[in-house]
């Protein structure tokens, strides 16, 4: 009986990967397909690295934690505060906050960012953990942050959040929203899909 549990969960483990890895070279769909422009890159290491900065870095995003399924996400708007060299999203948080109790139970979080309507767009994720380094809040804080933490940098309710990328995906455009915008129109005035777009998946 234990060997047959082993080879339920050998074959299993099997089936998972190999449905992931077919998942992520699904080929793409035909709005992609008929684009005459190459439009998607997959990036990892420095230069997933790079692109997380610049869609993240002091940006507001939806922090969603206690994912399950069949049940609606606890969501709420976070501020990233810092992304480290190593890909390490940074929050700060209240100690007695419903999130922190959350991840206290299930540290799986998804994150997602919007920069603009048309570009800017990211999803990640990632496995948070809560501590309260008080080097790290140093580090972290500014000013503005005593309007939640009214007792300043030495606040006792302060915890900090971090949130260590596991896959993420983006969407952006290669030269900016004016030329995409231009080129939507090129598109729309000849019938053919053109537009700026860039996507992919990232690994840190």
């Amino acid at each position: 009986m234990p060997n047959l549990f082993c080879l339920i969960i050998i074959y299993g483990t099997l089936y998972v990967l190999n449905w992931y890895k077919a998942k992520k070279n699904t080929p793409m769909d035909s709005i992609n397909q008929q684009q005459p422009e190459e439009n998607h890159k997959d990036l990892n290491g420095p230069e997933a690295i790079k692109k997380l900065k610049e869609l993240a870095e002091d940006k507001s995003c939806f922090f969603c934690s206690s994912i399950k399924t069949g049940v609606p996400l606890s969501v709420r708007p976070m501020a990233v505060l810092q992304i480290d060299d190593e890909g390490t999203l940074w929050f700060m948080s209240a100690k007695d906050s419903h999130k922190n109790d959350e991840l206290s139970t299930d540290p799986f979080v998804h994150l997602l960012f919007q920069g603009s309507n048309y570009s800017d767009f990211l999803n990640i994720y990632g496995i948070a953990t809560l501590s309260t380094d008080k080097e790290k809040i140093k580090e972290l804080w500014n000013p503005t942050l005593k309007t939640w933490f009214t007792e300043g940098i030495d606040d006792p309710r302060i915890s900090v959040i971090s949130v260590e990328p596991t896959e993420g995906y983006y969407w952006d455009n290669k030269h900016g929203n004016a030329i995409a915008f231009i080129k939507q129109l090129a598109g729309a005035a000849i019938g053919k899909t053109l537009d700026d777009s860039i996507e992919g998946n990232i690994e840190i």
